[in-house]
């Protein structure tokens, strides 16, 4: 008798995989991952996976609506334009 999988416990991908998941390249996945930037990742072995449900979670974290959503979440001046004309008098 083969074993089956345990349907609770989460299927990992390492990032070859996990990169062809998500149409990326392998070498974007690791940018991301070292830049904070990707999916949630764990290391087994020395070895980085991803689960699924990781991958699927930070696809929809990644949903926007418009072009200037990030760019209003990115920019976050230290002073207002009132400020910043004030100081300059």
């Amino acid at each position: 008798m083969q074993n089956e999988p345990d349907p609770d416990w989460p299927r990992f991908v390492r990032t070859e995989e996990a990169a062809r998941l998500l149409d990326l390249s392998p070498r974007t996945l690791e940018k991301h991952r070292c830049g904070g930037t990707g999916p949630v990742y764990r290391k087994l072995g020395g070895r980085v996976v991803y689960t699924i449900a990781d991958l699927r979670a930070w696809i929809e974290g990644s949903a926007r609506q418009s072009t200037s959503e990030m760019a209003k979440i990115a920019r976050k001046p230290d002073r207002t334009l009132a400020e910043a004309r004030r100081a300059g008098r």
